[in-house]
């Protein structure tokens, strides 16, 4: 990637897919060139913890919502300590923000930390282009001397793809980190960090669970060298059928019959210590909005999702693996693709989606609680 910070208003700039279909608008951000997976999210709003989520490493999220940036860019929202999507797309950037809390435009925000964008465009178009053909590469430019489009669309075709991307040890923390508990401490809980958000370890802490947090590499003797009542694999970037260690750490664990929790790239890790595959979706699931039933309780949920692969698991029986009888206890009502697995034989269960939603919705707030639960039910 390129960048240059300067004012951006009237800076042209191309958004070329790997199809060869072309978008001409402005540079939003920071002007020069950039490319990654194009994706698209149907959240309104929320657009803070999206830019900041680690899951979204070397993608360029394109938002459906049409005006973006209204509440400007506040110091509390962010998921992680810097923006993570390698470009962003929207169609009408707010002019000027609107919020008590804010400190800054989104656009100053881009492009102080060098991100490409570009405005202007129809991103309803680009979506329904995304939608019935896939997910693909893209590349925006942006400034006065852009390339001919031939040697855009070829350098497009160079950039990696996203199936066989290993990424987690790009995004996760590279030294062991604690967040204490709020009030009195219930728990110990040892989160191996994927591209874990800011949010879900305060969720914890909120119930009474000192969370030390783990660098991806963290092996199982890492994980239990800080006596956990439960272990944690958090959200995450590239394709799971990469993360072999990942999956050798959480088999340790499920060994050992210690409560397990996933989240986002900690569900396909479990499914993949389970036996079952995982899969690329055509286009993946990104937004706070997308429905969930709750197999357990029948109980349907608005979520926030941000995934582009998915578990193979049969939907229809409860299967046998090495540790014992597995169901799909989420599924995704749009699609019917797996949203949560549980474990029958021992306390072990996970979801595809992101219920520490710090932008909303928060109806799965109480798979939380669940997993206390499962701790309390260990050392009882």
């Amino acid at each position: 990637m390129t960048t240059s910070t300067r004012g951006t208003t009237k800076v042209p700039a191309v958004l070329v897919l790997e199809d060869g279909r072309i978008f001409r608008g402005r540079a939003y951000g920071a002007v020069g060139v950039t490319f990654g997976e194009a994706v698209f999210s149907t959240g309104m709003t929320g657009y803070q913890e999206t830019l900041t989520d680690p899951s979204y490493h070397r993608q360029v999220v394109v938002m459906t919502a049409p005006h973006v940036g209204n509440t400007g860019v506040n110091d509390e929202d962010p998921e992680s300590k810097r923006i993570w999507v390698a470009g962003y797309v929207v169609r009408d950037p707010a002019r000027v923000p609107s919020n008590w809390r804010s400190k800054r435009s989104l656009d100053e925000e881009l492009r102080g930390q060098g991100v490409v964008g570009i405005s202007g465009i129809d991103t309803r178009a680009l979506t329904r282009h995304l939608r019935e053909l896939g997910a693909m590469r893209v590349g925006i430019f942006s400034g006065n001397a852009l390339p001919d489009e031939g040697t855009m669309l070829a350098e497009v075709r160079q950039a990696p793809e996203m199936k066989g991307a290993d990424l987690s040890a790009e995004v996760a923390t590279k030294e062991t980190y604690v967040v204490p508990a709020v009030g009195e401490k219930k728990f110990t809980v040892a989160a191996v960090d994927l591209g874990i958000k800011g949010m879900t370890p305060h969720r914890m802490a909120e119930r009474g669970i000192e969370v030390h947090v783990l660098p991806a590499t963290a092996t199982v003797e890492d994980v239990y060298a800080v006596s956990p009542d439960g272990v944690f694999f958090s959200n995450g970037p590239g394709d799971p059928a990469t993360a072999d260690h990942a999956v050798s750490v959480m088999r340790g664990v499920l060994e050992r019959k210690t409560p397990l929790f996933g989240i986002c790239f900690g569900n396909q890790i479990l499914g993949r210590s389970l036996g079952f595959g995982t899969y690329k979706l055509k286009y993946g699931h990104r937004g706070i909005n997308q429905p969930v039933q709750d197999r357990t309780t029948g109980k349907v949920e608005v979520t926030a999702h941000n995934h582009g692969f998915a578990v193979d698991a049969p939907l229809d029986k409860v299967s046998d693996t090495p540790y014992g009888r597995a169901e799909v206890s989420h599924v995704c009502l749009n699609d019917n693709v797996v949203e949560g697995l549980q474990l029958l034989d021992q306390p072990a269960f996970s979801v595809q989606y992101h219920p520490e939603a710090a932008a909303g919705p928060h109806d799965a707030a109480y798979l939380f609680d669940r997993f206390v639960s499962l701790m309390e039910g260990q050392r009882a």
